[in-house]
């Protein structure tokens, strides 16, 4: 048999589905962090900052934080709720691959017996 791989992706949505946190907005979050500017992460992910900027106030508003702090002087930051929530996703989607892989070997793995 050709080897195969598992590919999974996790969001976390509200109730009605739209997405709260992602792999996309996890990389604005992380790209916010490494360039301290919105307008930069835009760019850098070839995205306009207006789409950037509404996925940020999307999750903003469902969760009833500011997860980013903007300051034309000092540039763009993740807010302590931000940086929770940037590590607290990265966590779960490093669990679930971990454990997605695991159900994956154990299922293809066994076909090969």
């Amino acid at each position: 048999m050709v080897p195969l791989r598992l590919r999974s992706r996790q969001w976390i949505v509200d109730e009605y589905g739209r997405i709260i946190m992602g792999e996309g907005r996890k990389q604005i979050l992380e790209t916010i962090e490494k360039t301290g500017s919105i307008n930069q992460t835009a760019k850098i992910m070839k995205m306009s900052y207006k789409g950037a900027w509404g996925k940020i106030k999307a999750t903003e508003k469902y969760l009833k934080a500011n997860i980013v702090h903007a300051d034309r002087k000092e540039g763009t930051r993740l807010t302590k709720e931000g940086k929770e929530l940037l590590k607290k996703y990265s966590l779960l989607k490093k669990e679930c691959v971990e454990e997605d892989n695991r159900i994956f070997s154990k299922i293809f793995d066994k076909e090969e017996n």
